[in-house]
């Protein structure tokens, strides 16, 4: 029993020892895509609509908030990042704006996949703010598709593109101005997802 002690004890000293060594993880603040919450009531569709994430570089695929301060140089911000990687703020936003919106009423996921109709996806090309001299703009791109479900054919595609000047450059701001650009981007998806998806069930 003694031996056994003289051997275990070192042992948790050189763990001990270990751990005190090791880097302590940098705080974070966490941030949600703030939403203003608008809505509008509309006349129910017939179709459903699976809403899927959008494919997006490596580098945006990440909790990561994207900054690009100049040329072709993409960063982020030290010590904040999104609750979710953006393709899934993206989606959720959307998953919002649909039940807000209230004329698509079955809709569900990519994590569900649950028979649709229809499914928006896309590729998400920029989720980033920009620097133009002392001005911060967020910068969301998207292309858009609608497809049918039932033989995957592409039956509308389009590019997004929304810019939103945000207050100062710091985070919180910068975040803020997400949100509208957010807002703004997500009723003209909706409001395009309802005519394309309603011009052709009507074929």
């Amino acid at each position: 029993m003694k031996r056994a002690y003289q051997m275990i004890a070192p042992l948790a000293l050189a763990l001990i020892s270990a751990c005190s060594i090791l880097p302590k993880p940098d705080p974070s603040d966490v941030y949600r895509l703030a939403s203003a919450h608008t809505s509008t009531q509309g006349t129910p569709v017939s179709w459903s609509l699976r809403v899927s994430k959008p494919q997006s570089s490596e580098f945006l695929d990440s909790p990561r908030i994207a900054v690009v301060p100049n040329g072709d140089l993409i960063s982020s911000y030290a010590n904040s990042r999104w609750s979710d990687p953006s393709p899934v703020l993206l989606r959720n936003r959307f998953m919002d704006g649909f039940q807000r919106d209230g004329r698509v009423t079955l809709l569900s996921t990519d994590e569900t996949n649950l028979q649709a109709d229809y499914e928006l996806g896309g590729q998400l090309q920029a989720f980033q703010s920009e620097y133009r001299g002392n001005q911060v703009d967020v910068v969301i791109r998207l292309d858009a598709r609608l497809v049918r479900a039932s033989d995957q054919r592409i039956i509308a595609s389009r590019r997004f593109e929304v810019r939103q000047a945000a207050g100062d450059t710091k985070v919180p701001a910068v975040v803020a101005a997400f949100g509208q650009a957010g807002d703004q981007l997500n009723k003209q998806v909706v409001d395009w997802v309802v005519q394309q998806g309603n011009a052709v069930a009507k074929r």
